[in-house]
């Protein structure tokens, strides 16, 4: 998988989303208005569909065009369209 994705940009995206989610755990203790919780819930949860958006972009650009290119096209094809669906299903 290394290869196929900028690891940097997802270690940072996801420390981002880390501390979306943290920031929204002290939101509760504080006794934060419900409506603002939500707002950030949702934000995290875009920047969580990013990232795998990020990942699925990766696994076109390397994983798929290997996989036609040297290997085996209908299984490339078959397991692109188990990632489609697993990416999917996120939303």
């Amino acid at each position: 998988m290394k290869q196929c994705i900028d690891s940097q940009n997802l270690h940072r995206r996801l420390r981002k989303i880390i501390g979306q989610v943290q920031a929204i755990d002290r939101m509760i203790d504080e006794d934060i208005p419900c409506e603002d919780i939500l707002s950030q819930i949702n934000a995290a949860k875009s920047a969580l569909h990013r990232a795998g958006q990020v990942v699925l972009e990766g696994h076109i650009q390397h994983c798929v065009r290997d996989g036609i290119e040297h290997g085996d096209a209908d299984e490339t094809i078959s397991k692109f369209t188990k990632a489609v669906e697993r990416f999917a299903n996120m939303i």
